[in-house]
């Protein structure tokens, strides 16, 4: 069982397999399928905002609700996919937007 599966392009992917992480590269498509495989092997699983955004959205609203595994969406580095504004949406969602 790996201690931490990353998913995310071939560019990331190679620089956390040289830190030690199983990181994985899912083919146009397959996305949800290799997320949903790396939620059952291991108990940190580290996403790409980019691949995060083609995931179905009550998959990866489901995962990352779970105490276990914790799944984390990790910025992306390249600035094409931005990362939400958590400050924002928690004004909204407590009402004092302003």
């Amino acid at each position: 069982m790996a201690a931490c599966i990353f998913i995310g392009d071939a560019v990331e992917a190679a620089g956390w397999r040289l830190a030690g992480v199983d990181a994985r590269v899912a083919e146009p498509g397959a996305e949800a399928a290799v997320f949903s495989a790396a939620l059952e092997e291991a108990p940190l699983v580290l996403v790409d905002a980019a691949v995060a955004a083609l995931l179905p959205e009550p998959l990866l609203r489901a995962a990352l609700r779970r105490l276990s595994p914790i799944t984390v969406v990790m910025p992306d580095l390249q600035g094409q996919v931005p990362y939400p504004d958590v400050a924002a949406r928690m004004k909204r969602q407590l009402g004092i937007e302003g």
